[in-house]
Parts: structure tokens; C-alpha cells; sequence
């Protein structure tokens, strides 16, 4: 019987209206023009592209190893590189905020998000959230700007535990935060690689929703990783988890 449900942020519950290539330039001039303000003497095209190419770096980094290091520490690194050790983190955390609000304008609700997760809730379930990000602050921000703090008991985020999504710890932690036994909860996301295989790992179930899956990622993975359940919407989730606990049907694929 399932009782938790666990479910991504992008792509699952939001989703982003623009092309990353646009905005990401965008966001990075911000953080750039935040930190010149206050004094420090960088080239600003320069050094905005050599944070946007660390960033990618890094994006291509911690797919392999599931480490998750926070954007703050890579801005900090990087001007160190510049000759710039002894930048306050309250003037790295304004650039950063700068940053962030340049892509936070662009995510959206999904339509089905809240009464998906309104019906759930009234049927029972237990929510809780994982996100892979390496800002934990933009990912609070995002939750609160979509009005979804209260559907969730727990909100775990790889930034501030320091793995990603497979890693099996990160859904142990949400298994222990709620008290029940992975057959007991259900992980509900976009990424064949993450959400899908992290979960089969510990032996929970599935659900891959597809609607924005269409990813390289995601296609590499076809063949290879095989979820419990595939859904289009989110609202197709209430009825696929009573047509489960009809079956008892109670082992992951």
C-alpha cells in the first residue's frame, strides 16, 4: 500500500517557458553587473562567461558522480581564480539572488499541479519533494512563488545535503523522514536517470511523467531504465495509485 508520494520540482511540477541558452547569458550578466557594483573590478563579458562555462562544467560533472556543490561555491572559486579571496558571502549571495531571479521568472505552475496535489492529500497521502539544484534558496523561492510549501511534510534539496538524485541516501532520507519502508512510497518525476532509477535502487516504485521528458538525457535511458509507470498528466496519479492498491500489486518493476 502506498502511503508517501515523492515528487521532482522542474519539469514535474513547474516547468520553464523559455530556452535555458537565452536566459542563462541573461542571468549571468546579472550576477556580473551585482558584483562590479559593489566594487569589485571585474571584465564583465569575460567573467560572465567564464561563470556560465564553469557552471556547464559542473552541470556535466555531477551527473556522474552525484555530488551536489552549491552555485555559491563555485562563484567563490571562481573569484578566488580572479585574485578576489575575501568577498563577503552576503555580496556572493546578492549576485546570486540577482542571478536567480533573472530564471525564476520564466518557470511556471503546471495546471494540474495543485488539484493533483490537493486531491492526494485528501485521499490520504503523505508528499514530500526532492530536487536536484545547487541553489537551495532559488529552489525555496520557486516553492513558495508556486504556492506549494503546505501540500509537502518534507522538502529535501541536493544543495543542501550534498548528493544528487540517484543517489540511494537521498531517498533513504526521505524514507526515514516519514517512517515507512520503500515499497511504502512512490517517486513521481521527469528524469529516467534520477528520479525513475533512484528510486528502483531502494526498491520504491516509479512514476515517470513524460509531458516535458523529451530529453537526450531521457532518450539515452529508453532502453535501459524501466519505470513502474508512465503517466502524460499529473492528474492521471490519484487513479494510477488506486488501480495499484486495488491490485495489491506491491513491487517496483
Amino acid at each position: 500500500m502506498i502511503r508517501v508520494v515523492l515528487f521532482d520540482l522542474g519539469s514535474t511540477l513547474i516547468y520553464f517557458d523559455a530556452s535555458w541558452l537565452e536566459v542563462i547569458p541573461r542571468a549571468t550578466l546579472a550576477l556580473c553587473d551585482t558584483l562590479r557594483q559593489h566594487g569589485l573590478n571585474l571584465p564583465r563579458e569575460e567573467f560572465a562567461n567564464r561563470f556560465q562555462q564553469r557552471m556547464f562544467e559542473y552541470y556535466r560533472q555531477r551527473e556522474t558522480e552525484f555530488i551536489e556543490y552549491t552555485t555559491q561555491r563555485i562563484l567563490r572559486d571562481l573569484l578566488a581564480e580572479s585574485g578576489l579571496n575575501s568577498i563577503s558571502p552576503s555580496l556572493l549571495r546578492r549576485a546570486l539572488d540577482d542571478f536567480y531571479a533573472t530564471t525564476q521568472a520564466h518557470w511556471r505552475v503546471e495546471e494540474d499541479t495543485h488539484p493533483t496535489l490537493t486531491r492526494l492529500l485528501e485521499q490520504g497521502y503523505r508528499l514530500g519533494l526532492i530536487s536536484n539544484a545547487s541553489d537551495a534558496l532559488d529552489v525555496h523561492t520557486l516553492v513558495d512563488k508556486a504556492a506549494l510549501r503546505n501540500y509537502f511534510e518534507q522538502i529535501l534539496i541536493s544543495a543542501e545535503v550534498g548528493i544528487r538524485k540517484p543517489h540511494p541516501r537521498i531517498f533513504r532520507l526521505a524514507l526515514d523522514f516519514f517512517g515507512v519502508s520503500p515499497p511504502q512510497a512512490v517517486m513521481v518525476g521527469d528524469t529516467l536517470g534520477a528520479d525513475v532509477l533512484g528510486a528502483h535502487q531502494i526498491g520504491m516504485r516509479s512514476i515517470w511523467i513524460t509531458r516535458r521528458a523529451d530529453t537526450p538525457d531521457n532518450r539515452d535511458h529508453l532502453d535501459t531504465i524501466q519505470p513502474s509507470a508512465v503517466v502524460s498528466s499529473l492528474a492521471e496519479i490519484p487513479p494510477l495509485l488506486a488501480a495499484w492498491s486495488s491490485s495489491s500489486v506491491d513491487s517496483p518493476a
